[in-house]
C-alpha cells in the first residue's frame, strides 16, 4: 500500500487534490483507517489516477470524468462529444478575437453614400423570438439566414440573378406581435421584375436614396446593433446637406427602415435620410 504522500508523488496530484476526487467518488482509497482517516492507495490505481488527469487536462468536468470512469464503453463517444464543444468554443474565440482586433484598429464609424435604384424581390420570413438573450438572438439569426438562402433558391429557379447582399428589415407595420418580430427578406434582382415571381413573394422598386451606413465587425448582437444605431442617429447631417434643395428641412436617418446587410466579416447597418 502507498501512503497518500507517496501516492501524490507518483500520480502528480497534490494531496489536497486526492481528497477532492475521494469526496467526489472519482479516486476512492484502497483503504481509510476508521481511527485516523488515513487514506492508502494500491499501486494499480497510479494508473487510475493518470487517466483522471489526461480527461481532466482534456477540459472534462468531474462529472463527466465519472461518468467516463462508470462507463468505459461510454467513454469515447463522450470524449468526441466534448472534442467537438471545445472545437465551437474555440472557433467562437478566434472570430471575438478577430472582431476585437477589428474594433480596436478601425472603430466602425458611419458614412454618407448614394445607393442606387434597383429591383427587388420581398417575402416575408417566418416570425423570430422576442427577447435580447442570446440563445434568443442567435436562434433568429439562424431563422433569417434560412429565410434568406430559401428566397435566393426561389429567385435562381425563376430565371433571376441576385445582384449584391440581400438584406432583412423590421416589416414596416407589422414590427412585431405577441408571438415575436415579423421581419421581411429582400433580394436585389439584376435587370427588371422577373418573368416569375416566387410563391409569397412581391416584386418592387427600391429608388435611389441617400444612406447612412455603418458596418460592425463579426456576427451581430444586440450590443452591436444599439451601438450601429446610437452612431447612426448620432451622425451630424446637418452639417451633410447644409441649404441643400433635396432636403429643404432638417434631414435625419429613417431608423425604422433599417436594413441589415449581413457580409462574410460583420453586418452592414443602412438607413436612408429623410427630410423632416
Amino acid at each position: 500500500m502507498l501512503s497518500i504522500k507517496d501516492f501524490s508523488e507518483m500520480a502528480h496530484l497534490s494531496a489536497q487534490t486526492l481528497r477532492y476526487y475521494h469526496a467526489e467518488g472519482l479516486l476512492v482509497p484502497a483503504r481509510v483507517d476508521e481511527q485516523t482517516g488515513y487514506r492508502s492507495y494500491s499501486f494499480d490505481q497510479v494508473a487510475d489516477a493518470m487517466l483522471i488527469s489526461v480527461l481532466r487536462e482534456a477540459g472534462l468536468g468531474v462529472k463527466q470524468v465519472r461518468r467516463a470512469l462508470d462507463e468505459p464503453d461510454a467513454a469515447p463517444g463522450l470524449l468526441r462529444e466534448h472534442h467537438a464543444e471545445v472545437q465551437r468554443r474555440r472557433a467562437e474565440q478566434d472570430e471575438a478575437i478577430r472582431t476585437a482586433g477589428d474594433l480596436l484598429e478601425a472603430p466602425p464609424e458611419p458614412c454618407l453614400r448614394r445607393v442606387p435604384a434597383m429591383t427587388v424581390v420581398s417575402r416575408l420570413a417566418p416570425v423570430t423570438p422576442l427577447g435580447w438573450d442570446r440563445q434568443e438572438w442567435d436562434l433568429t439569426e439562424a431563422i433569417l439566414r434560412a429565410a434568406t438562402e430559401d428566397l435566393l433558391a426561389a429567385v435562381r429557379s425563376c430565371g433571376a440573378t441576385p445582384a449584391g447582399t440581400p438584406w432583412r428589415m423590421l416589416a414596416p407595420g407589422r414590427a412585431s406581435g405577441a408571438e415575436g418580430a415579423f421581419w421581411l427578406i429582400q433580394v436585389p434582382v439584376l435587370g427588371g421584375p422577373p418573368a416569375d415571381v416566387p410563391q409569397d413573394a412581391e416584386v418592387h422598386r427600391y429608388e435611389a436614396a441617400e444612406e447612412l451606413s455603418i458596418t460592425m465587425p463579426g456576427r451581430t448582437s444586440p450590443a452591436k446593433y444599439c451601438t450601429a444605431i446610437g452612431r447612426l442617429l448620432a451622425y451630424p447631417l446637418d452639417e451633410a446637406f447644409p441649404d441643400d434643395d433635396a432636403f429643404p428641412d432638417a434631414a435625419f436617418p429613417d431608423i425604422a427602415r433599417l436594413r441589415h446587410l449581413v457580409r462574410e466579416d460583420g453586418v452592414e447597418f443602412s438607413v436612408p435620410v429623410r427630410s423632416g
